[in-house]
């Protein structure tokens, strides 16, 4: 479909926008109301970190590359829509998961079906617009990312205060997720009417994946700090979307139902600023001819949110609100930059493996890895009641390493695609 009408092109873009505000509201849904889980199931801090973070970090060490491998060689269509049938059943599973296990299964269905269906995505949406128009065909799919984020939290935080007691036979975040599990079916509706559009920028059209992975290896100086950049920033975004909801509780005394409001609009304002922002930020960066200019935007947005993840000690709700507003912001500016380097500087027939290997990294690291690290922290300080301090240490380390990690991504950026 590369010379399909603006109307098609726009529609199917609107359509995977749609797909991916569904996954990643069913994959940021536990996060708000999981202080009600662990006080039924009697979970630890530990535990959840595990349930939130490793959940999703194992299925994505194991299949993003061979998801990533079937982006680049069969129908993507097709994989998207099944991709998103399983983050509709995990999130349905979470309503009626009795044990510790089962919650652990159902969030490792909900993770893989979104981030899988990332990598389909981002293939799909490069190939329906040209590179000069890229950023902002990958603005669209960030809103849509960025708009499922804050559904996340508003969606399952408003639907709790809505029915505090429940349903029959489901306490309060069971009933939540029922309910959403059966808003996402809906969703699944509309990704019926996409179709399979033709590949563009092929350096080496049917080539064996020993010459793709060649491809990728020959681009290693480049790839290598691009990954390091965005993992450390994927790393503060999920610790501080995974534990903002229990510091709020916590050390503030909010409920979810008297923050999941703001706290929805928040990330979706800024997401929404964001994606803007990087659309901009990377057109504007290809079109100075510089080398590596596509990813400047990313290295000024990694410089201003380092300093934002201190919002968890920020001594006051609206103090923190404006902080991580700003964390958030800057973390859409780099994942959308980096989203359009991947499609510009990398060929068509490798970039499903690419992106594939960018999301297992960041799987077993920025979800597994990360919100873990915040216990850790919290605990080498004397206990669960450091929370927010632990969260803010991570945040602060790992913005400052993707500082000096996109840096040298720019020095070492290729100029084409295919050379």
């Amino acid at each position: 479909m590369s010379d399909a009408s603006a109307p098609r092109a726009g529609w199917s873009l609107g359509v995977l926008a749609l797909g991916l505000t569904a996954g990643f509201a069913a994959m940021g849904s536990f996060g708000t109301v999981q202080d009600s889980a662990k006080a039924e199931l009697a979970l630890s801090d530990q535990t959840l970190a595990l349930v939130q973070g490793v959940a999703a970090a194992v299925p994505l060490a194991l299949l993003s590359v061979p998801i990533g491998i079937l982006v680049d060689r069969r129908n993507r269509v097709r994989l998207f829509l099944g991709l998103a049938l399983l983050w509709t059943l995990g999130t349905l599973l979470t309503a009626f998961a009795s044990s510790t296990a089962m919650l652990f299964v159902a969030r490792m269905m909900t993770g893989t079906g979104t981030t899988g269906a990332l990598t389909a995505a981002l293939s799909l949406g490069a190939d329906l617009y040209p590179p000069s128009a890229r950023g902002r065909a990958m603005l669209v799919m960030t809103l849509g990312k960025s708009l499922g984020i804050a559904a996340g939290f508003a969606l399952s935080g408003t639907l709790f205060g809505m029915i505090p007691g429940g349903l029959p036979g489901f306490s309060g975040w069971r009933a939540v997720h029922l309910i959403l599990g059966a808003v996402f079916a809906l969703c699944l509706l509309p990704l019926l009417t996409l179709r399979e559009p033709a590949r563009r920028e092929v350096a080496v059209a049917g080539a064996p994946l020993r010459e793709v992975a060649r491809e990728l290896w020959t681009r290693r100086a480049f790839l290598l700090p691009l990954f390091i950049g965005q993992v450390s920033v994927v790393m503060a975004d999920n610790s501080a979307l995974i534990w903002a909801a229990p510091v709020l509780g916590r050390h503030y005394g909010l409920t979810p139902d008297r923050f999941a409001g703001w706290m929805g609009a928040l990330v979706f304002a800024t997401g929404l600023g964001g994606a803007v922002l990087g659309g901009i930020a990377a057109d504007g960066g290809q079109r100075s001819g510089r080398r590596g200019g596509v990813l400047i935007g990313a290295l000024v947005a990694a410089a201003i949110g380092a300093p934002a993840a201190l919002f968890p000690v920020a001594g006051s709700v609206p103090l923190f609100a404006f902080s991580m507003g700003v964390l958030i912001l800057c973390g859409t500016v780099t994942g959308l930059i980096t989203s359009v380097a991947l499609t510009v500087l990398i060929p068509n027939e490798a970039r499903g493996l690419c992106i594939g290997l960018f999301i297992a990294v960041a799987g077993v690291i920025g979800f597994g890895v990360a919100p873990t690290a915040v216990t850790w922290v919290s605990t080498l300080l004397g206990g669960e009641r450091h929370l927010a301090t632990a969260l803010a240490l991570v945040g602060v380390g790992t913005g400052v390493a993707s500082i000096a990690a996109f840096a040298q991504a720019i020095r070492r950026a290729p100029e084409t695609p295919v050379r």
